[in-house]
């Protein structure tokens, strides 16, 4: 069977949206599947027309900037044309069974048009709203006219999409709230590849003391350091913790939108050489980072986005066994188990962050069981070939309707 995948952005570029798509597009071809796939313009621009990264080839979409773009719409409108041509193209030459168009919306309206007029089925992946994210971006209000023509927008494509597949039963139950029938809804969670994680491995001892660790406490986290994700509450609950705890230090591995604020609030804070910013560390890099950290923390804030969407971060210390603290956000409720794969407090509020680390701090015997408990659950349940397996009966599904409606000349599903 063939896929065609249109993606947002893809490898080189790493980020929870880039790792689920190799994962994905890797599982599929172990299982059999031949796959293509295709970015949109917003794959960092330039010219090329395909680029190969970790033995993956990826097709580009590249789009010159126009004095147009400066109009309401005009830049999308663009990247959709050029991506429905950069899709017939492929089409022409790939043959795909279905089109499967992942997040956001911009990249489902493309693939419908063309998947309605050849005749081929497209399967929507939905990671997150468009209108959620724009409102992270702080690019419009919940609530406002752009707000809801975008969420109109996005109801529509999911209408006309033969499937739709999501990341956690948030966003499900969004989707079906929307009035699609739940029968074409199907989940394919967030997963890992425990080959990739080393479980309870010893932190190394040269980069622990050129951080200046040595003998010290380390609560942390590693991603980028967007406003939902909260760190600016990790800080303070640090600062709360100090006076008691002259052994504890934060270490915040990796950079982004809030990084000036937080090294600012660190300074403000006076906890001075107590954060330790290290900026980006190269992908293959992370996990020492991760292993000199005690307690990871997770203290997202609550809003739409974190309450219907699930992520990578607590799956992956659970595959290494390591501790962490997460708010009690409608995404990380469904992924963690209080008490038996990690912990939760209430999100938004510094004193309980503070309280849910020292306690963990203090149960350290309670650290090997819930360690093990928590590579179990990975293991069995969110593994990648367990999740990408789920896309099997999907696109079998789809497939089946094009046969009955172009006949039995349509490839097989399997």
């Amino acid at each position: 069977m063939r896929i065609l995948h249109i993606l947002d952005h893809s490898l080189p570029m790493h980020s929870g949206y880039t790792f689920r798509s190799a994962a994905i597009l890797r599982e599929q071809r172990a299982m059999g599947y031949e796959t293509i796939q295709l970015t949109t313009p917003r794959q960092n621009g330039g010219t090329a027309l395909f680029e190969d990264a970790d033995q993956l080839r990826f097709h580009r979409t590249p789009l010159p900037s126009s004095l147009l773009d400066s109009l309401p719409g005009a830049r999308y409108a663009r990247e959709m044309a050029a991506t429905a041509r950069r899709i017939d193209e492929l089409v022409a030459g790939f043959s795909p069974d279905v089109l499967h168009p992942h997040s956001p919306v911009l990249d489902a309206l493309p693939a419908l048009k063309v998947g309605g007029r050849r005749g081929i089925p497209v399967v929507y992946e939905v990671r997150a709203f468009w209108e959620d994210a724009a409102v992270d971006h702080g690019t419009t209000r919940e609530g406002s006219l752009r707000y809801r023509a975008e969420r109109a927008l996005e109801t529509w494509a999911l209408r006309r999409a033969d499937h739709v597949t999501t990341i956690c039963e948030g966003l499900r139950g969004d989707i079906v709230a929307r009035g699609i029938p739940p029968e074409r809804v199907t989940v394919i969670p967030n997963a890992v590849d425990i080959r990739e994680f080393s479980f309870g491995a010893a932190p190394d001892p040269e980069l622990r003391a050129r951080l200046g660790l040595e003998g010290k406490r380390v609560i942390g986290f590693a991603g980028s350091f967007y406003g939902y994700e909260g760190l600016d509450l990790l800080l303070e609950a640090l600062a709360i913790l100090a006076p008691g705890r002259p052994e504890l230090r934060a270490l915040l591995v990796g950079g982004g939108p809030q990084d000036a604020a937080l090294r600012a609030q660190a300074s403000a804070s006076g906890l001075g050489e107590r954060v330790i910013f290290t900026g980006r560390v190269p992908h293959q890099e992370v996990q020492r980072y991760y292993e000199l950290i005690d307690v990871l923390a997770y203290p997202r804030r609550s809003m739409r986005l974190t309450e219907l969407v699930t992520p990578l971060k607590p799956l992956e210390a659970m595959a290494q066994g390591r501790m962490f603290v997460a708010s009690d956000v409608g995404g990380h409720r469904e992924l963690v188990k209080h008490g038996v794969t990690g912990f939760l407090c209430t999100a938004g509020d510094a004193v309980a962050l503070a309280q849910q680390i020292g306690a963990v701090l203090e149960d350290e015997t309670s650290w090997p069981r819930i360690a093990a408990q928590a590579r179990r659950f990975v293991e069995t349940e969110r593994t990648w070939a367990r999740s990408v397996e789920r896309y099997r009966n999907v696109y079998g599904s789809v497939a089946e309707k094009r046969r009955a409606r172009f006949g039995s000349g349509a490839r097989s599903a399997v």
